[in-house]
């Protein structure tokens, strides 16, 4: 059977105008703005949300939560203004008619993933899997939503779309997806196969649905998705850290290699992780190709 894919594909948009149009050098133009757009989101945002989280009540969660959704909101708003102003268009990878849908099917998606993750683990022993009872969720869907809006705008539609404007897809590919792996070598706990499997499972799956869709709304929603399920429904560490107060408890168990569980990494640093997530990202990617995505030339 034949999947009809149009109504979720949308053409890329790498860049085609401004200081993105045809000439010499636009390989180095491209890298340029991606080095100057990444951080210009960095700052706009996560100052945002430091500064606001100062200043709101932190034993509220609610007003936590406000701040990072305040925090998401200036991080989107600079984006469109700063490519609208740079590149002279509005960006279409972060057009609102389609959020809602693509959005919900990458929270499906990316709770499913982990769900599997850890049912692989207590099948084979792997983890302690306890259950906890009711938990406030404001600062877990705040760390979910931040960390997924903003990342995947800094990883996907900066660093990805800009390098393939300059090198091509699989340059790009394999550049986003190291920069987002090893990016999290200074969390606690990290260790270099954790950064590898990041590599492999997250960089390579998130770019292939924003490579698939057009759109960074699928991979925000597996991103956030993702580290919600892991955080506050298993209360597993994420990405090396505490993800707040959390329905249930989930720790490796001793005696099993790190590269397994994941250890105190937490479980995207496992092997089962690895497997599963690379397994879908390969899929998609394929998908991506068939769709006719990858056929965008990159910068002369």
């Amino acid at each position: 059977m034949k999947i009809d894919m149009t109504r979720w594909t949308h053409p890329l948009e790498l860049g085609e105008r401004r200081f993105l149009h045809p000439g010499p050098l636009r390989w180095l133009r491209a890298l340029g703005w991606a080095l100057a757009l990444f951080f210009l989101i960095a700052l706009a945002s996560l100052s945002t949300g430091e500064a606001l989280g100062k200043a709101l009540p932190k034993t509220s969660g609610a007003a936590q939560l406000a701040a990072n959704i305040v925090a998401v909101l200036v991080g989107l708003g600079v984006y469109a203004l700063a490519v609208r102003l740079a590149e002279g268009r509005w960006p279409s990878e972060i057009a609102w008619r389609p959020a809602l849908p693509q959005l919900g099917v990458g929270l499906l998606i990316g709770a499913a993933m982990f769900a599997t993750v850890m049912a692989i683990m207590a099948v084979f022993g792997l983890y302690d899997i306890r259950a906890l009872g009711a938990a406030p969720a404001w600062i877990a869907i705040g760390k979910a939503v931040q960390s997924g809006v903003v990342e995947e705008i800094m990883i996907r539609a900066i660093l990805l779309r800009l390098t393939w404007r300059a090198f091509g897809p699989w340059v790009a590919f394999a550049i986003s997806a190291a920069l987002f792996g090893f990016g999290h070598l200074p969390n606690p706990n990290a260790t270099v196969f954790a950064a590898i499997a990041i590599a492999l499972e997250a960089g390579i799956m998130l770019g292939a649905f924003y490579a698939l869709t057009g759109r960074v709304w699928m991979s925000i929603g597996v991103h956030a998705a993702w580290n919600f399920t892991q955080g506050y429904l298993f209360g597993a560490a994420v990405s090396g850290g505490d993800f707040g107060p959390a329905m249930a408890s989930s720790t490796a168990r001793p005696g099993f290699p790190e590269w397994l569980t994941g250890g105190a990494f937490g479980p995207e640093a496992s092997l089962p992780a690895l497997v599963v997530c690379t397994t879908i990202g390969l899929g998609v990617t394929w998908m991506a190709w068939r769709a006719g995505q990858f056929a965008k030339p990159a910068a002369v």
